[in-house]
């Protein structure tokens, strides 16, 4: 007699206690959509399934994704839906500097999809945006998270290093062992390469980068890509844990404790990083304003004793 009983589906690993989070119900966050919706702009803290949503929202602060909302990419780890983009829109410039206004932003945090499609991978929206954000909004200091622009004209990367933004920010995302199966269509040492040019290029543009643990990467492993970080002279490092979006993403292989990501911080400032954000809920845009000003007082004090 044949077990007519379904098969069961594969469960997500539970999450611990530690990085549970209240789901969004606050007056700033219905604002902070309200406003995403009427510009027309996509977000990657909806995109993305960020877990600090509700707590960003609520404070009026929002990561904006350009070149739409889809992905030439398919990425195991990310949420974003892939897919042929849509043509890319000349007004969301200038939508953003708006939102930024009305929103009274100090610090924003700009972030795109991949857009292997477009000569230049999107590098010359970056440039509008951040000369929209210029005119329209010239105290809020300005923070990019780029994709990597494979394949494309290093021409690309520099129009946006001669745009100058305040923080040049690009994700390793995991070690190098993990790329084949965790962010397939990436290179880790072109990575590396590109925030290296962006330093060679303008010095005082700060650099940052980030991974996220908990993909089956080895402690060693982590320590590696630190050292690779300092030798291209990367300012900031974020290691955040790893969350399965959905059941089709790439698993949670270990939910890594506070503890652990507490030790990986104290490594990494001692291999001379200027500033460290390292626990289960950091992300790349998590606190970016805050941050960004602990990033500029370390940097001061480090020139002063030289």
């Amino acid at each position: 007699m044949t077990d007519m009983t379904p098969l069961a589906r594969p469960e997500r690993a539970r999450k611990p206690d530690w990085i549970r989070v209240k789901a969004p119900t606050s007056v700033g966050f219905a604002e902070t959509k309200q406003l995403m919706r009427r510009l027309n702009l996509a977000t990657v803290c909806e995109e993305a399934a960020c877990p600090n949503i509700g707590e960003c929202w609520t404070k009026k602060h929002a990561t904006v994704m350009i070149l739409g909302d889809t992905c030439t990419r398919a990425c195991a780890f990310c949420n974003v839906k892939t897919g042929m983009p849509r043509p890319v829109d000349p007004l969301e410039p200038e939508h953003l500097a708006v939102a930024a206004a009305e929103m009274g932003l100090q610090h924003i945090v700009i972030t795109s999809v991949d857009r292997d499609d477009l000569p230049d991978g999107g590098a010359h929206q970056f440039v509008k945006v951040i000369e929209a954000l210029r005119r329209t909004t010239p105290s809020t200091t300005i923070e990019i998270l780029t994709p990597d622009f494979r394949n494309k004209t290093q021409a690309a990367v520099e129009s946006i290093v001669i745009a100058r933004p305040d923080v040049y920010n690009h994700n390793l995302e995991t070690v190098p062992r993990l790329y084949p199966t965790i962010r397939p269509g990436a290179r880790y040492y072109a990575s590396l390469r590109l925030l290296e040019s962006v330093k060679r290029h303008d010095p005082s543009i700060f650099t940052k980068s980030g991974v996220m643990l908990g993909l089956g990467e080895e402690r060693l492993e982590v320590h590696q890509v630190m050292d690779d970080m300092r030798s291209a002279d990367i300012d900031f490092l974020t290691m955040g844990q790893y969350l399965q979006p959905t059941p089709k993403h790439a698993k949670v292989m270990d939910f890594v404790t506070p503890k652990a990501f507490d030790a990986y911080a104290a490594i990494a400032r001692a291999k001379g990083f200027l500033l460290v954000a390292s626990s289960p809920l950091t992300r790349s845009s998590y606190h970016a304003g805050e941050d960004f000003a602990k990033l500029r007082a370390a940097r001061e004090a480090q020139l002063a004793k030289a």
